[in-house]
């Protein structure tokens, strides 16, 4: 059976009590399970222990890697970071031999509780929300990654219920058309970083 080319990452430490996030995931999973394979972290690994292996196998075949999360104080809540440090290791995702990732589109899905008006120079976060990006940018150059323009919903208390129905629509018609989105012609994968192996230290 060939594993599906769209990997989902949901990282949302309570699911059950969100709004945008669970109608998010709920259109990723409505979609063709041979294309499409959603993994909610947190009901996977409610005790922390991230099964590395696993992990890696099921991004194999993928050519997109989407990371669907709250924004919670300026990143992804931490069971996300607990993959990130677990899965994306030296000799696999970077450095040395670490090439089993490069090719792959990174794409983020987004909510956040501040409106949009937050996320301005004049507003209380100072800043666009793109600058909040840079760090996953720059993780997934050093992969080999393509890192493609997120998907964000400001306001995720806030908005109705109309709103957030219609951008689940919307994600999972991205999803579905997926690799054919017209901006990708216009987005190359950068593939300048490399990190030596006299950069780590020896075992």
């Amino acid at each position: 059976m060939a594993l599906p080319e769209i990997v989902v990452l949901v990282a949302h430490p309570r699911i059950e009590h969100s709004r945008v996030n669970r109608r998010l995931m709920q259109a990723a999973e409505g979609l063709p399970a041979g294309r499409v394979a959603v993994r909610d972290l947190y009901r996977l690994y409610p005790d922390y222990l991230i099964d590395v292996e696993a992990e890696r196998t099921a991004l194999a075949a993928a050519r997109l890697l989407v990371w669907q999360f709250p924004f919670h104080w300026y990143g992804p809540p931490p069971m996300l970071k607990l993959w990130l440090d677990e899965v994306f290791g030296f000799g696999w995702a970077y450095g040395p031999g670490g090439t089993a990732l490069r090719g792959k589109d990174l794409w983020l899905a987004v909510s956040t509780g501040g409106g949009e008006q937050a996320y301005h120079p004049s507003g209380h976060n100072r800043h666009f929300i793109d600058a909040f990006w840079p760090p996953i940018e720059q993780t997934a150059v050093l992969a080999g990654m393509r890192f493609l323009p997120p998907l964000v919903l400001h306001a995720a208390h806030r908005v109705s219920d109309d709103e957030v129905a219609g951008h689940a629509a919307l994600y999972a018609d991205r999803l579905a058309a997926y690799p054919n989105w017209p901006e990708l012609a216009e987005l190359e994968v950068d593939t300048s970083c490399f990190v030596p192996a006299t950069d780590r230290p020896q075992d």
